[in-house]
């Protein structure tokens, strides 16, 4: 086998690898390695495939209870969910390529998080997305929003998957580095999990689905660099998806699953054969040995290296039942797809290739997994942090119009609605979806039964700048909410860590700050990580984006006909604020929006509050008592009051009493917070309820007119602006305008 010599030091170089590494690799094999070999250790030790930068830091996520049946380290993670039933569910990014080809990167992220459903046997019922975008006002930003968007719709809708859910969020540091976050979720009977482990010395291995070509190669390694010109210019093409062969795959890997012809089944996403191979291989503690002559290819003369390395889409390795080959084949001919036997199982522990009837590469599997590097990277805490924390809010005075205010922040881009988003996507495919898209989460039938699932996406990134370890707390704490609104109890959450590069010390601080907050937060809230992905270097050289730790969370509820809506629901309900309101408009959207502010301190978390809080929303819902309930986040009481009306098509009128300015009551964005609408009938059982939960509640006013109304009384000492005074008078059509409007408008700019 021809060696990449040493001297040749560009060769590994422009592969991503390291002089260390190189030297690690040569210590490995006890050579030096050839070309196809170094390509393949070139994309298994990329942080997108080992995590070498960040492994470390994860260990300290909780990832296991009694509700969790597969933890990281599988294609998704899958809790217990009740009558033998099992949820796998995971998200993952695909920021890199969608920065680069908008359509086909988001398109393919959505295709593969598909795949990692239906690879643990799961049928695939929901996905999600979290997008980070930059200004509107910008022309890349609307290309690059309206191209990712479409990509999701135009893969989701096609392969009869739902999007019911998720975020879009605008900011001027995702300009250049937008951000797509995919999570995929899928239901199976406990008995029907599948791994991607090989076994059975002398099994076959086949590939089945599509063929393969040249595109993403290298791909894992493109999305472990920052995001440069130059990082772009070297880049393969991005692969190309194509949702009507996804769809044949998944049913036809459903039926393999049905009929018992599966050991072991590995999606072939990031770093394409070579993941699948020593992925599988390294779980089972076996070897394979691959004939690159047998993989059928789309394109004429490609070398072991390209095939290896190539992620073309609509991919699997399977090893099957030892005699169930021909029925494979059958399956997947009867859904017109490949299946051919490439390999076998041996117990060597090697990836063994063959091409030409001659070995071209031989490395132990452990090699290109367990053996890869783990750093313990340099952290520093930034310098910017104090400043912002300690900014005088003081000075920041209260707007002479509430009301105007808060049609303003109605409008503002992250908290308008995104319907001109999930219009485009099918949210009822499958006619599961019980609450779609604009809701605080996603409830799903779990089909056949009463059952459901609840499901959502959550970070506030302006929380996790200023302050990353408290941020990456809001985040669970903000989904476990949004969960719990619904009627359902959180179970478990996913992750998806979005940050620059990781050998700057001060990006690395922020990325250990938010897994210890957010490890903080699941502890206490029993929602232990299954699994998830890391996406580093989203940066363009210069300008990182802000720290982004996505989470995607999971509840269940026992009857989806007991799940609750975010809108008010009935006229002359009564309207209940649950939790205690601070003086806390430190890195708010109204300090950001209205006074051009980002700094201050973020607020404070109760995370044993937290819990109670969500224990009473499910609660309540589980006896009946809450029509309609809302979590308080970003833009506070005023605009989660304004979000109800809207979504209910009714007005409200409230009179509150506070010790704090009225602006601050508003807008600020305490945590442990939400408002429900009860019958009058249930108004003294849910605040005997909450009193006995230990949860603040008070009944502040009635659902009823055309108009959103608050009165507010400031309780007279040192605050200024005392007397009870009507703040806001607005009509719910301004509002609705001012929030539905905002985003087609700047689309169409």
């Amino acid at each position: 086998m021809a060696r990449a010599h040493k001297n040749d030091e560009h060769v590994w170089r422009s592969m991503g690898v390291s002089d260390e590494e190189y030297e690690m690799i040569v210590d490995l094999l006890g050579r030096e390695p050839n070309y196809v070999e170094l390509g393949m250790f070139s994309v298994m030790w990329s942080e997108h495939c080992s995590y070498k930068n960040s492994k470390a830091v994860l260990r300290g996520l909780p990832t296991t209870g009694p509700q969790v049946l597969q933890g990281p380290g599988e294609n998704a993670g899958i809790v217990d969910v009740g009558d033998g039933l099992a949820v796998a569910f995971k998200i993952e990014s695909h920021n890199h390529p969608s920065a680069v080809e908008p359509y086909e990167g988001a398109a393919t992220g959505v295709g593969g998080i598909v795949r990692d459903i239906f690879t643990m046997g799961a049928r695939p019922i929901a996905s999600l997305n979290s997008l980070w975008l930059g200004d509107l006002e910008s022309d890349r930003s609307r290309m690059l929003f309206d191209g990712i968007v479409s990509g999701i719709s135009g893969y989701g809708n096609a392969v009869g998957v739902p999007t019911v859910g998720g975020q879009t969020v605008f900011h001027k540091s995702y300009d250049n580095n937008p951000l797509v976050n995919a999570m995929g979720v899928g239901v199976m009977r406990q008995d029907e999990i599948k791994r991607g482990a090989a076994s059975g010395v002398g099994n076959s291995v086949m590939l089945i689905g599509s063929t393969t070509g040249r595109d993403g190669i290298h791909g894992a390694t493109f999305a472990s660099t920052d995001l440069t010109d130059e990082a772009v210019e070297k880049k393969s093409p991005v692969q190309a998806g194509d949702p009507f062969r996804e769809k044949l795959l998944l049913e036809a890997c459903l039926e393999l699953v049905a009929r018992g012809c599966v050991l072991g089944i590995q999606d072939m996403g990031a770093a394409g054969l070579t993941c699948s191979s020593c992925e599988m291989s390294a779980r089972g503690n076996v070897g394979m040995v691959i004939d690159i002559d047998k993989v059928p290819c789309r394109e004429e003369g490609m070398t072991p290296y390209e095939v290896m390395l190539s992620e073309s889409q609509e991919r699997m390795l399977l090893v099957p039942v030892p005699g169930k080959e021909r029925e494979v084949r059958e399956v997947l001919g009867k859904w017109g797809l490949l299946a051919e036997e490439i390999g076998t199982v041996t117990d060597d522990g090697l990836i063994t290739l063959i091409h030409g009837g001659k070995e071209v590469a031989q490395v132990p599997a452990r090699a290109l997994t367990d053996h890869a590097p783990v750093y313990h990277r340099e952290s520093v805490r930034p310098e910017y942090i104090d400043e912002l924390a300690s900014y005088d809010l003081d000075g920041v005075k209260g707007p002479a119009d509430p009301g105007a205010i808060l049609v303003h922040l109605m409008g503002s881009h992250s908290i308008a609605s995104k319907r001109w988003v999930y219009r485009q996507y099918d949210s009822q495919a499958g006619a599961g979806t019980v609450i779609g898209p604009g809701s605080d989460a996603a409830v799903v039938r779990l089909p056949g039964t009463a059952r459901g699932i609840a499901l959502t996406c959550d970070c506030n990134s302006r929380y996790c700048y200023i302050n990353p370890r408290l941020g990456a707390s809001h985040a669970v704490a903000e989904a476990a909410r949004n969960l719990a609104c619904t009627g359902a109890r959180p179970l478990a959450a996913t992750n998806c860590q979005n940050f620059g590069n990781p050998y700057k010390p001060e990006v690395f601080w922020q990325f250990k700050e938010c897994i210890e907050g957010m490890a903080d937060a699941c502890r206490v809230l029993d929602t232990p990580i299954t699994g998830g992905n890391v996406s580093l270097y989203n940066e363009d050289g210069e300008t990182a984006i802000r720290p982004t730790p996505v989470i995607g969370m999971v509840g269940v509820i026992d009857d989806v006909s007991a799940s609750v809506p975010m809108g008010f629901r009935q006229e002359g309900d009564a309207v209940v604020l649950l939790g205690e309101t601070y003086d806390e408009i430190g890195a708010s959207e109204y300090l950001a929006e209205i006074h051009g502010v980002e700094a201050g301190r973020v607020p404070s978390i109760d995370l044993d509050g937290e819990k109670r809080l969500c224990e009473l929303l499910v609660e309540a819902a589980r006896r009946g008592i809450t029509k309609s309930a809302h979590d308080l986040s970003e833009g506070g009481f005023g605009v989660a009051l304004a979000e109800c009306c809207i979504s209910g098509s009714l007005g409200v009128e409230v009179s509150v009493e506070g010790n704090i300015a009225a602006d601050r009551f508003l807008f600020s964005e305490s945590a442990g917070r939400a408002l429900v609408s009860v019958d009058r009938g249930d108004l003294a059982t849910l605040l005997g309820l909450a009193d006995e939960m230990g949860v603040p509640a008070l009944a502040i006013g009635e659902v009823g007119g055309e108009a959103l109304t608050i009165t507010y009384a400031q309780a007279r000492g040192d605050a200024v602006g005392q007397g009870t005074k009507t703040l806001i008078a607005v009509p719910i059509a301004q509002l609705a305008l001012a929030y539905e409007e905002a985003i087609p408008c700047a689309m169409e700019s």
